[in-house]
């Protein structure tokens, strides 16, 4: 297995699409949460409240949530387009070992990224907007949850990859998941719409990102959902992976 994740490494640090793609989602999380922030702080006479600068350092993470996860489905799908996924078999005919190796690498990587941004963010926003500290109630959580909401989006990607092996259709699919469908749950009628809305995917995964509760289901319950629909759509990668061919 150490062979395999050495090897995903290296696949995932010598192609300049995974950097670019990397720097793209910190910069995003960075220019937006920056710019907002001074952008406050010059209409505000007052300080702004805790909750609320919080949120404006953090604005950037829709974006940057649709960044990594394009990343995820590439590290998948950029293999099925050029055909290298057949060497890739050939080296480990074991195909859900080759998969949890590109999970692991991808999610170490991801998380050390989407975490150093978004404490970056928020040091300087609050700096600029003279917020609250890291260790007030829920500020922790929010900033430490907007990097775990980040990884688990290129995840979610990567599974999304793996699933349907065409990088634009994935990427389609994930804006569609993660952005544009929880959206649309809104206008759903009567406590079944309700419950619709409040479990699915980006709706649920965005509560330990937000610094005032929005969902009952709370913010680690929330994310849990949000991790079940991931997991959900690698079992199902990871079936159709053995099944199918190359």
């Amino acid at each position: 297995m150490m062979e395999i994740l050495t090897s995903e490494w290296t696949k995932i640090r010598s192609v300049r699409s995974t950097v670019w793609t990397l720097a793209s989602t910190a910069l995003l999380m960075l220019a937006i949460g920056v710019l907002l922030s001074i952008a406050v702080a010059g209409s505000t006479d007052g300080p702004v409240n805790g909750a609320e600068a919080t949120r404006v350092s953090m604005a950037g993470l829709t974006f940057a949530s649709l960044s990594i996860a394009t990343l995820g489905v590439l590290v998948v799908s950029s293999e099925y387009r050029t055909g290298a996924i057949r060497t890739s078999l050939m080296a480990v005919p074991r195909r859900l070992r080759l998969l949890s190796g590109k999970i692991v690498v991808f999610t170490a990587v991801a998380l050390v990224v989407c975490m150093a941004s978004s404490f970056a963010t928020f040091l300087i926003s609050q700096a600029i907007l003279d917020g609250p500290a890291l260790g007030e109630p829920g500020t922790l959580r929010t900033v430490a949850g907007t990097g775990l909401y980040l990884t688990a989006s290129g995840l979610f990607g990567l599974a999304l990859g793996a699933l349907v092996r065409h990088t634009p259709g994935a990427i389609v699919a994930a804006i569609a998941l993660i952005l544009v469908l929880p959206q649309l749950t809104n206008v759903l009628p009567g406590e079944w719409g309700a419950a619709v809305h409040d479990h699915f995917t980006s709706n649920a995964g965005l509560q330990i990102a937000m610094p005032v509760e929005s969902n009952p289901l709370g913010p680690w319950s929330g994310f849990g959902v949000y991790l079940a629909w991931i997991a959900v759509t690698l079992v199902a990668a990871a079936v159709l992976m053995r099944r199918r061919d190359a």
